[in-house]
């Protein structure tokens, strides 16, 4: 079955429903992935009455696949964390110096959507916070990974991923990484993160920067 989630609003409330417990407690964050994740962090956010703030998070893609990650690079408080996709990389001739080369991209488009989207706002303090990393899916998984390596760094107390979609043996391996993985539906077979919404859109910097903003 394809097209589980109207669009990324719609799955936000199913995720918010899976989230319930969260309400109300006054040491819980909401942290979206941008940028597809913050529209659906910014409808968990708004149901559980958190605090939301992004973590910006950029996959570093194969040459000629973009899509299929050698891995990924986050940024939070100041921190960058960098994840290799072990498997992936060692398919690739040379492949150092390819993950280098991407990376180097990365870092840049980072540090702009760093500056675009906070603006004057500083990052929240996740230390010593149960935080819930929200995106609109995950695949491989790489993105979050770093994610959540960063939030450690960060001295959070408590990690949730939280996502409507996903395979489900990568959110099996996160289970190992964190706290909690809440996933709405597991499909099978998974093929990619779009099969889950009959409208999956790209979502636009003004758009993140307006949720951010509200």
């Amino acid at each position: 079955m394809n097209g589980r989630f109207a669009d990324r609003t719609d799955a936000g409330r199913a995720l918010a429903e899976a989230l319930v417990d969260y309400r109300g407690h006054p040491d819980v964050v909401v942290l979206g992935l941008p940028r597809g994740g913050v529209p659906v962090a910014k409808v968990v956010a708004d149901a559980i009455g958190a605090p939301l703030d992004v973590v910006v998070v950029r996959k570093v893609g194969t040459p000629g696949q973009a899509e299929l990650a050698m891995g990924a690079i986050a940024s939070i408080a100041g921190t960058i964390v960098t994840i290799k996709n072990a498997s992936i990389l060692r398919q690739l001739a040379d492949s150092d110096a390819a993950f280098e080369r991407v990376a180097a991209r990365e870092r840049v488009e980072l540090e702009r959507r760093q500056r675009e989207y906070r603006a004057d706002r500083g990052p929240l303090d996740v230390a010593g916070k149960t935080v819930l990393v929200v995106d609109d899916g995950i695949a491989t998984g790489a993105t979050m990974k770093a994610a959540v390596l960063a939030l450690k760094k960060a001295r959070a107390d408590r990690i949730v991923v939280a996502v409507p979609v996903g395979p489900a043996d990568t959110c099996e391996e996160l289970e190992s990484l964190v706290d909690r993985v809440v996933c709405v539906w597991l499909p099978d077979p998974f093929w990619a993160v779009w099969q889950g919404y009959v409208d999956f859109s790209q979502t636009s910097d003004d758009e993140v920067r307006r949720l951010l903003a509200g």
